[in-house]
Order: C-alpha cells, then structure tokens, then sequence
C-alpha cells in the first residue's frame, strides 16, 4: 500500500504531463505518482514514464471510466487526484494531504472559484456554469462547498473504496461531490491559485453537451439521494392541476346537479391518482434509502477494520517471523544436546544392555 498515490488521468496531454509528473515528485517526494492513459495519440504515455511516472492505460473513453480502474486498482493511506493540464499548483498538495491524514477528511476540494479562477479562465460560459452547478448542488443537497466541477481532490481511504464511479465522463466531479454529501462524509475546502492552460493546450470539456449532462447528473442524483422531496414535488404538481381544473367542474356540478365536461373530470381524477402514487413512491423509496444507509455505514466499518489490518500486516509478519525463528532455535538446542549426550554416550562406552553399579549404586562402565 502506496503512503500517498497521486492520480493523473490523461488524455492528450503532451506539452504538460511531464511538468505535473516533475511538480508532485518534487513536492510530495513520499508519493507514487501515477499516470492513467486514456487512448492519447500524442505520445502523453510515453512522456509520463519518461518524468517517472507509473502509466497505466484505460481504453474505454471518459474521465469516469478512469476513475473507476484508478480507485478500483490503487491502495494508498492518501489519495490525490489532479489533472494532467497543469492548472492546478502542486504546492497545495501537502496541505490537502495533511487535511485526510491529520484531521480525518473524507474529500478535500482545490477551490479555484474563490481564488483566481474567474480572472484566469478565458472560456465563455464556463464561469456561469460552475456558479449554476453550486447552487443546484449547494441548495439541493445541504452542502457547502465552493467548487462542485474542481479537477483537484484529495480523498481517504474509506471514500476511494466506498465510492461507485457510475459516470462516465466529466460528470464524475459532481457525482462524488454528491455522494460525499449524501453519505454525510466530513469535507473540507483548500483554496488554490489556479491558473489557465498552457498556449497550445486543449480543454476536453465541451460547455454545452458536458455541462447539460452534469445538470442531468444532478437531476439524476436528486431523484436517488432525495426520493421523497423529488416525488413529492411532481405530486405536489399534479395534484395543483388536477385539483384546479376539477374545482370549475365540481362548483358546477354543486349548482346544477349537472356534469357537462364529464372528460375534464375523468382527466382531473386520472391525475390525482397519479399525484397520490408518487406521494406513495416517495414514502417507500425513502424508507429503502434509510436502509441503504445503514448498509453503507456496515460497508464503511469493514473497509475500516481491512484497512486497519492491512496496515498492521508489516508488523504481524514481523511478530511471526520473529516466533519461527525462535521455535526453531529451540528446536536447534534440543536436537543439539540430544546430539552431544548420545555422542558422550558412545564415548564412555555406556549402553543399555551393560551398566553395572558398585557398591554405592554408581553406574561403573564396562567395557
């Protein structure tokens, strides 16, 4: 188990994957740095291991993917994960460390929206998107963090092997922020200096096509996570409509005994029972969350427990080579004095078919 790993998924990042590799040894010389190849056509593998890196591959596309082969195969105390653009300062890295490892942090988040983002970042849109991404996040979830789409995290143990990578693509950053929410983990903000890409760098991130599947996640997760707020709210919706267009019909019917638009009211019943069914969908899909929280607190005492043994191992196989070695030295003595006494046995000529005593019952060997 690696004390620090950082993680950098790539895909095409020729002119600034060896600077980041070079910036994170430096900084955190303790650390594994490892590179995740995601089919570049630039040489970026090539480049990584050359600066030291460990470069594996993932070949099926999307930052998600990733992800999901990174935390699946990497077992580090501390977790850092950046990307391969060198926009992010590794100076901040031993700070987001010392967060998990000393005070027992769940997800640091690199906060760049409090910093220098908004003056370094040249691409349109993008400002107006993170900000719509933190509210939606922020409000809908009751979190408090500063930087829902940040590429700079840093993760314990515990998160990394509880956490299932379900996105695919750069809508991983809201779903573990979410989930981290969600399963009330302590997360803290780092505020960083970050700075824009490299002339020559090309961002993967599409603002429109990416940014409406990060609201489709969000969405998404909010059905999940809140069920009963979610459902409640589109029974609360039908039930206003339902309930608005039946009134005209039933203020009528009370007055003349009459149903003229009998369509309008079967519409109208039809929605209400539609209205009373999510109500119901949202009670019993919240009770089957309550249960999944508990099963996700079972899940996060034995990874604990493993994660505790794991650590101790060294020092058990330690205790037990040190018990082998022992129980062998005794071993070696018994089977060394049996040795000699049978030797000075021989020597003295004694055997149990002839030994004679004196007369003060001493044994007297015969020859």
């Amino acid at each position: 188990m690696d004390k620090i790993a950082v993680l950098i998924p790539c895909y095409n990042e020729s002119k600034t994957v060896e600077k980041v590799v070079s910036d994170f040894r430096r900084v955190l010389p303790d650390a594994t740095v490892y590179v995740y190849d995601n089919n570049s056509t630039d040489g970026t593998a090539e480049l990584a291991a050359g600066a030291g890196a460990v470069v594996r591959h993932e070949y099926q596309q999307g930052k998600g993917n990733v992800m999901r082969r990174m935390f699946r195969e990497i077992d580090a105390e501390a977790y850092i994960l950046v990307d391969g653009d060198d926009t992010y300062p590794a100076e901040a890295a031993p700070e987001m460390v010392a967060a998990v490892t000393g005070r027992q942090a769940d997800m640091v988040v690199g906060d760049r929206l409090s910093s220098t983002y908004y003056t370094q970042n040249k691409r349109p849109f993008h400002n107006f998107g993170n900000d719509l991404v933190r509210f939606f996040t922020n409000h809908l979830f009751g979190g408090k963090i500063k930087d829902i789409m940040t590429g700079y995290r840093a993760f314990s143990y515990q998160f990394v092997k509880t956490y299932p990578v379900l996105s695919r693509g750069f809508e991983i950053e809201t779903e573990m922020t979410i989930h981290a929410l969600q399963r009330n983990m302590q997360v803290e903000n780092v505020v960083i200096d970050y700075r824009d890409r490299p002339e020559g760098s090309e961002s993967k991130l599409n603002t429109y096509s990416d940014g409406f599947k990060v609201l489709g996640t969000i969405a998404r997760l909010f059905k999940n996570y809140r069920p009963f707020s979610f459902f409640g709210i589109l029974a609360a919706i039908l039930a206003v409509f339902g309930i608005g267009f039946m009134i005209p019909v039933l203020g009528e019917y009370f007055r003349t005994g009459l149903v003229p638009r009998f369509p309008t009211l079967i519409v109208c019943c039809f929605v209400l029972v539609a209205a009373l069914l999510l109500f119901i969908s949202g009670i019993i899909l919240s009770s089957q969350l309550a249960k999944d929280a508990r099963d996700f607190e079972f899940q996060l005492q034995t990874v604990h427990h493993w994660h505790s043994e794991r650590r101790s191992q060294p020092a058990n196989r330690d205790t037990r080579s040190a018990g082998f070695l022992l129980f062998g030295a005794q071993w070696a003595i018994i089977v060394l004095y049996v040795h000699t006494a049978h030797t000075t046995y021989n020597k003295e000529g004694l055997s149990r078919e002839y030994i004679h005593y004196d007369e003060n019952c001493r044994i007297d060997p015969v020859g």
